[in-house]
């Protein structure tokens, strides 16, 4: 006996959006792709900017983070390791492999500050605002 994936639904997507992501992300998966893009989650607050990864299985020592310029790039790899050799893989649906993600960031911010964590699969930048670089600003008529 086998195992087999079942989804009742596995060909019927919500919109012309997931149809589009479905086709090229499973191309690419069947076709032995090495790239993935982790899914990402970017709140405001009044202090700063979060822009949090999902990015499980992976060290703190596999992130690469670079900041240039106000344009942010969060890279890293996530390795398919198989230290048991006699094990026969029927499916493997999670995604491995190299991934990079870059950010124009608003000019209010403060790109000394940044600092970043990683915590049970999400790693989370916080990126702070430099009050003293607002963008809004009112301006009076004479």
């Amino acid at each position: 006996m086998s195992i087999i994936r079942y989804n009742s639904n596995e060909f019927v997507p919500t919109t012309f959006s997931n149809l589009v992501d479905k086709f090229f992300n499973d191309s690419l998966a069947r076709s032995g792709g090495s790239t993935f893009i982790p899914k990402v989650d970017i709140v405001e607050n009044p202090a700063s900017f979060e822009i949090h990864f999902a990015v499980p299985g992976l060290n703190k020592e596999d992130f690469k983070i670079e900041l240039n310029d106000n344009y942010l790039t969060v890279s890293g790899e996530r390795k398919f390791t198989d230290d048991k050799k006699d094990r026969t893989y029927h499916s493997i649906e999670t995604h491995y492999g190299s991934f990079s993600r870059s950010f124009t960031l608003p000019e209010n911010v403060d790109g000394g500050k940044i600092n970043a964590k990683y915590n049970n699969g999400i790693l989370e930048l916080n990126i702070p605002k430099d009050e003293k670089k607002a963008l809004k600003q009112t301006i009076k008529v004479n």
